[in-house]
């Protein structure tokens, strides 16, 4: 796949598009006026990237025409005979190519969303269809083949149309009962994009993937046929992600994070496709501003290419379902319907200008491999370790443990939970890379493995399940916290080698450290990331002191030691002697702190922001500074 909008480095950001006069029923109120001015406003916006739909019963107006005894016997377009052998319309195709023509004279790129059979809400398929599951009906998918096929071969040639997209959250308009359903109809639909047009991505449009084999709609498999994931990172959905304000930490990571752990296990680039705040009643103009700055860098740093903002108007001034039904979906644009902008409207003026700056953000540095495991709450495990890597002053990878081992010189397990977390050939060659000189931390709750006791130096006595949390005060912390959180079972350990970094109030061990071979093994009895996951607020109760202690090895080639948890620091290589340096401010506070610069790094420049003074930042809430380092 050859696409610079997807390339490794390249970032865009954009906005869904419906038309500001009326949003979804567009194609049938057709108002080429309203379209090329509001074109016209998104590109003096700075707008490279928008997504249209074809809303699908517009496009191929089916209807089944019945005869006797309710049988059926031919297709039309309402009553007319149809006007092709795919039952599309060519009036709908020449408003299309309108769109299509403005887009291209303005300067903005289309990923286009094909099956638009679910919007917003509500289902939207062609009448003749209505009754039938789209996703595993035979002469329902017959029928999506021949209006894809159709519709690709009629546009193939636009220089507008970047990338075809399968539908909006195509696993919403009907049911897949297995895994096996999902994959032929994403095979379906995506080999009928690919007959016609090879030289574009075909993206997935889907979300809510998982990785468990229970999960019809899974990232492996949408990785196998697709060219491109999509993550559709609204807070108010995603488990976990509503569980404190919108401007702390967990949000404004959400779509980085949610993006990076389907990237990473699906070894495919993954895209911010929608993201926004959905009711005003969430949060304010000014806060929302401030989760978009945050969550937009964060995107940009974690590579994940693409962050298209839903919507480009306020819909709340139409009157038919869904906007008649759901109170989150009418007042969601960058512009009012007035086309006046929103407050936030200036974070992407001020982001697009950056982008002219820096074209292409080299990779960021990344010091450990997060290994999420079978049994577990994967999303929990994902989201709690990359804040506690934030908040400690580190970068993690994503990989599952059924996945080859990926190199790195430090690992983390975390909550591991079952009988089965990894496969024993994945859990030996573990072993083997720890003896060879890596790290790995594991924390566990109901976790079993085998060996155990020759791995950790720690032989359990017994196992019983716990009443209350577990309790614990880690060794050396100058604060003396004391960390309580959740465990399902209490393990009562004899160290055969292992060294105590923290125990309960009894001598139990709950943080151990132990030598294997050229490397060093970490076992914590606490699912300290599902927890954090879980919990409520913005994580202040330290557990990222764990986290940055078994990290400080691996952090010296940092140009950077911080201080503040909330801070968080990327570093890209631009060569030997040149990086770049994100610094975000995840708190709706103000920060203040001396940057402590190591191994002869200097400030060069700021590319974004602005220093107090030299080596001190005071960043606003959720504010950023980009800098250039020299050595």
């Amino acid at each position: 796949m050859k696409n610079d909008l997807f390339a490794s480095g390249a970032f865009s950001a954009g906005c869904n598009y419906w038309a500001s006069h009326a949003g979804i029923f567009m194609w049938s109120d057709w108002r080429p006026g309203e379209i090329e001015q509001d074109l016209v406003q998104m590109q003096e916006a700075g707008f490279k990237i928008i997504r249209v739909f074809p809303l699908w019963p517009d496009f191929q107006p089916l209807t089944s025409i019945k005869g006797c005894l309710g049988k059926h016997r031919e297709f039309r377009n309402g009553e007319t005979p149809l006007e092709n052998s795919a039952g599309v319309s060519d009036e709908m195709m020449s408003r299309f190519k309108f769109l299509a023509d403005e887009a291209e004279r303005h300067d903005i790129k289309l990923i286009v969303g094909l099956l638009t059979g679910w919007m917003s809400g509500r289902n939207f398929v062609p009448a003749a269809l209505e009754r039938l599951n789209v996703i595993t009906d035979a002469v329902a998918v017959m029928w999506e083949v021949r209006f894809v096929k159709y519709f690709v071969r009629y546009f193939k040639d636009h220089p507008a149309i970047a990338a075809w997209d399968l539908g909006n959250e195509c696993n919403c308009m009907g049911k897949a009962s297995t895994r096996e359903e999902a994959w032929c109809w994403a095979s379906a639909i995506t080999n009928a994009i690919k007959s016609e047009d090879k030289s574009r991505p075909v993206v997935s449009g889907m979300h809510s993937l998982g990785v468990s084999e229970e999960q019809c709609w899974n990232i492996f498999d949408q990785s196998e046929i697709l060219d491109v994931l999509t993550t559709h990172p609204y807070p108010f959905f995603t488990p976990n992600c509503d569980n404190g304000p919108l401007n702390t930490i967990r949000n404004c990571l959400h779509p980085a994070v949610e993006s990076r752990y389907y990237g990473d296990v699906g070894g495919k680039p993954c895209v911010v496709e929608e993201a926004g705040t959905l009711t005003s009643m969430i949060c304010n103009e000014e806060v929302k501003a401030d989760y978009i700055r945050a969550a937009v860098f964060s995107s940009w740093v974690a590579d994940c290419r693409l962050f298209l903002w839903w919507c480009a108007y306020d819909q709340g001034h139409i009157r038919r379902p869904p906007y008649e039904w759901y109170s989150h979906e009418r007042e969601l644009g960058v512009f009012r319907k007035d086309r006046s902008p929103k407050p936030f409207f200036r974070i992407f003026r001020e982001f697009s200008a950056l982008m002219k700056k820096i074209p292409s953000l080299p990779p960021r540095s990344i010091e450990a491999v997060c290994i999420l495991t079978m049994g577990q709450r994967q999303w929990d495990a994902a989201l709690g370790t990359v804040v506690l890597a934030k908040q400690a002053g580190f970068e993690v990878e994503f990989q599952y443990a059924t996945e080859p081992l990926k190199a790195s010189k430090f690992y983390i397990m975390p909550s591991t939970c079952g009988s089965d977390p990894i496969y024993v050939e994945g859990w030996l060659e573990l072993i083997d890379k720890v003896k060879s000189g890596a790290t790995l931390f594991v924390s566990c709750d109901s976790g079993r493995f085998s060996p155990f006791e020759p791995v950790f130096g720690l032989e359990p006595v017994y196992r019983e399940k716990r009443t209350g949390p577990v309790t614990f005060k880690l060794k050396g912390d100058n604060d003396n916290s004391v960390f309580s959180t959740p465990a399902t079972y209490r393990m009562k350990i004899d160290c055969k080698g292992a060294e105590v970094l923290a125990a309960e109030p009894d001598g139990n061990p709950a943080l151990t450290s132990f030598a294997l071979g050229k490397g060093r093994v970490y076992f914590l009895a606490a699912p300290i990331e599902s927890n954090t996951a879980a919990s409520y607020g913005d994580f202040r109760d330290g557990f990222y002191k764990i986290y940055k202690h078994i990290a400080s090895p691996f952090l010296q080639d940092r140009a950077f030691e911080k201080e503040t948890p909330v801070l968080g620091i990327t570093e890209h290589a631009l060569n030997g002697r040149e990086r770049i340096a994100v610094i975000i401010n995840y708190s709706p506070e103000l920060i203040e702190e001396e940057l402590k610069l190591k191994n002869g790094w200097s400030i060069n420049s700021v590319l974004y922001g602005t220093m107090r003074s030299e080596n001190k930042i005071i960043l606003g809430k959720n504010d950023v500074l980009v800098i250039k380092l020299t050595k």
